[in-house]
């Protein structure tokens, strides 16, 4: 087995390998927003999780197992309707976007033509706010194992979101199915 940690300015990168696999999770801002492929809000601010980081890119490859998150949180003084319209237009270049609240379809479409809906879980709900509230908006687009997410919620007299692109194995997945086209 070895671990590796590295630090660079307000970045921290840890890697762990066994003769199984392993886990790398790397924590640089900029460079997770940039790998995700969504966009950044113009003016929003980063919510930081501790005093140095604000995102995460968690990838774990165990043989055929693989799993990766890359998660980012945000703040912006504009109203949680002018971020959903952003992210929407934004989202698109993945396929249908819908919108999602408490796991049901608000609108049309609902589902994608991927097949991911509402109510796609995965052991347990996936939330990249730290306390999700009931009523949070959630836009989806991808297929159950390649999602791209925006959970947009209300901040005061602004809005918090957070940003998702989520690779799951196919055996997490609820139903037989296994998607293996990436988006």
């Amino acid at each position: 087995c070895r671990v590796e940690s590295d630090k660079h300015g307000d970045s921290d990168n840890v890697k762990i390998s066994t003769p199984f696999g392993g886990m790398q999770v790397k924590t640089n801002d900029s460079v997770v927003l940039e790998s995700m492929g969504i966009s950044a809000y113009p003016g929003a601010q980063l919510v930081k999780k501790d005093k140095n980081n604000g995102a995460a890119d968690v990838n774990m490859n165990f043989g055929s197992f693989q799993l990766r998150v890359k998660a980012v949180s945000y703040r912006t003084g504009d109203s949680p309707d002018k971020v959903e319209a952003f992210y929407r237009n934004d989202l698109r270049r993945y396929g249908d976007v819908i919108a999602c609240r408490d796991n049901h379809v608000v609108g049309t479409p609902g589902q994608t033509s991927q097949g991911l809906t509402c109510d796609n879980e995965v052991k347990g709900h996936i939330s990249v706010n730290d306390h999700p509230g009931k009523g949070n908006l959630q836009l989806k687009t991808g297929s159950k194992q390649h999602q791209h997410l925006v959970e947009i919620d209300t901040d005061g007299s602004g809005t918090k979101f957070g940003l998702v692109a989520l690779d799951l194995p196919g055996k997490m997945l609820n139903d037989s199915e296994n998607d293996d086209t990436r988006q």
